[in-house]
């Protein structure tokens, strides 16, 4: 009942979002795809992940992963960042319409603008310290139960 509720809720209310995750998934048709609390999942090449309404896109390789190999396995850091992903469809389904404008664009500026890239090395800033990062893992530790990326410093 939960699953199709979600989905439901996403192709209704947060149907801008789903609309261009169905269009990205299209274009990533041959990709791995899999069903995870609902979502669809797909695994690309792509550096980094990206979530549209009920479409969720992974990195197969998180590009962070050497520097961080020595605390943690590559399935642990996909998990979390698929768990991180998941959180960010949770505020596709509370905010609907209002997701790209209040999480999408907040979040594609932090995590590419230079200016904010030099602020998180000089500071040595988490990604994840963003509000819409933090938000993210926090709904999607709440959802599913499972570790997110908490505040770790990818950069």
């Amino acid at each position: 009942m939960k699953v199709i509720l979600y989905c439901f809720l996403q192709c209704t209310w947060g149907v801008l979002q789903t609309v261009l995750g169905l269009l990205l998934f299209v274009f990533h048709i041959r990709d791995k795809h899999y069903l995870y609390h609902g979502a669809i999942i797909t695994e690309w090449s792509g550096k980094s992940s990206v979530s549209l309404g009920m479409f969720v896109f992974v990195t197969r390789t998180p590009y962070f992963y050497e520097k961080m190999k020595d605390t943690y396995t590559m399935e642990e850091l996909a998990q979390r960042l698929l768990v991180h992903e998941y959180g960010h469809t949770i505020q596709s389904l509370i905010l609907g319409p209002l997701y790209l404008i209040a999480m999408g664009i907040p979040s594609t500026l932090w995590g590419f603008l230079p200016v904010f890239n030099r602020k998180r090395e000089k500071e040595k800033l988490s990604y994840f310290s963003f509000f819409t990062e933090k938000w993210a893992n926090y709904l999607g530790e709440k959802v599913t139960g499972q570790k997110s990326m908490e505040l770790l410093v990818i950069d």
